[in-house]
């Protein structure tokens, strides 16, 4: 079986509400999603994270992937070694999104899901955290800004049935503390997080972390830049310290062990280059003690479909992950269902899931009269 074409488009889809960080505003996502077919008549399908220069990485590839076997990843993606080492984030996005196309295209092949094919499921369902940010308070003053995220933390719980809340922090960490505060109060039983994206400096970080103690809070994820700056933060607080910034290359995990600097690490199959080494980062965790997560940048469904599937054949993911997917207003797939708080893990060839063809196109237009979303 040999790739015989690539198909990329670029897609903008919108957010239900505006979501908000430490350093941007969303209304939408941008997203790379390329297909491949081969002379068996097997389709494959990646989708990826960004827009235009990194769908530009991925034509770039093309030539070289015409020809070669889907099952054939590790002989392409050494051939490859070089693209994430040029384009950084961009090129591990890129070459993430052909390696799932491949995974998608070798299940359908085989007649087998993705999860079987990483080594079976350990669950057949994933808990999502729920997101909240600042935004989904609009019009609340500074003093009244605790009481009404508190308010809407509890009817997100309410009426999505999560069990793990996360706080998007910002450069306001005494804002940040108050109204996990609040949460806190108002939702006890849930597991609790905050990141503001390395947002605060180090003895901030300190002072925010020993204020939040009392909240057990599960962990508190990238408040400072570096691992220099972490190592400083966990020699002080005794809250766990998770990271999506710090360590994300394998270059940076034995450094981050040996200045003791994480607690939990976020994978993600599109910032660390495809699904194998989001396993080999889970092997990594457990070898050395640390827990993991997964982090979310914007996954429209077949992305999330290969969440799920790493998620569920790995025993250490056993967190609630972030995932912005119920956040979307639509979707480019047959719509992945949100019950209690969890996502079933697909269980059909591949991924699993199935691309609607008339909206991939409708959206791909969008992107063409709008450009990429930056925020």
């Amino acid at each position: 079986m040999k790739i015989t074409d690539v198909d990329v488009w670029v897609v903008n889809l919108p957010l239900v509400n505006p979501f908000t960080s430490s350093f941007e505003t969303k209304t939408g996502e941008t997203r790379t999603v390329v297909r491949i077919r081969t002379d068996a008549g097997t389709e494959g399908w990646g989708e990826t994270m960004w827009g235009a220069p990194v769908a530009a990485i991925v034509r770039q590839m093309i030539p070289d992937l015409i020809g070669t076997s889907p099952f054939a990843r590790e002989s392409f993606f050494r051939k490859q070694h070089m693209v994430p080492f040029f384009y950084g984030y961009l090129g591990y996005a890129a070459t993430a999104a052909v390696d799932v196309a491949c995974w998608d295209a070798m299940g359908k092949a085989t007649g087998q899901s993705v999860t079987d094919l990483l080594g079976g499921a350990v669950r057949d369902e994933v808990p999502l955290t729920a997101l909240i940010t600042r935004a989904d308070a609009p019009g609340a003053t500074s003093a009244g800004l605790p009481a009404a995220m508190a308010e809407h933390a509890v009817r997100v719980v309410t009426e999505g049935g999560f069990t793990a809340v996360k706080l998007k922090g910002t450069r306001d960490w005494e804002g940040d503390v108050a109204i996990l505060r609040a949460v806190r109060a108002a939702l006890p039983e849930v597991n609790l997080r905050v990141d503001p994206n390395a947002a605060w400096s180090v003895p901030d970080s300190v002072r925010a972390g020993i204020a939040l103690e009392e909240l057990d809070l599960e962990y508190l994820e990238d408040p400072c830049t570096g691992i220099e700056g972490m190592s400083q933060v966990k020699a002080k607080v005794r809250i766990p310290l998770c990271t999506n910034m710090c360590v994300v290359r394998f270059e940076e995990f034995a450094p981050a062990v040996r200045l003791n600097a994480v607690d939990v690490i976020h994978g993600d199959v599109y910032k660390w280059g495809g699904i194998a080494a989001t396993k080999a980062l889970a092997a990594h965790c457990e070898t050395f003690g640390l827990g993991m997560n997964l982090h979310s940048g914007g996954e429209l469904g077949i992305a999330t479909a290969a969440h799920l599937a790493v998620v569920a054949s790995t025993p250490v993911l056993s967190r609630a992950i972030d995932s912005m997917y119920y956040l979307h207003a639509d979707d480019i797939i047959e719509p992945l269902h949100l019950e209690n708080g969890r996502l079933r893990v697909p269980s059909g060839p591949g991924l699993g899931v199935r691309v609607d063809e008339d909206k991939l196109r409708h959206y791909a237009g969008v992107n063409e009269r709008e450009g990429d979303l930056t925020g």
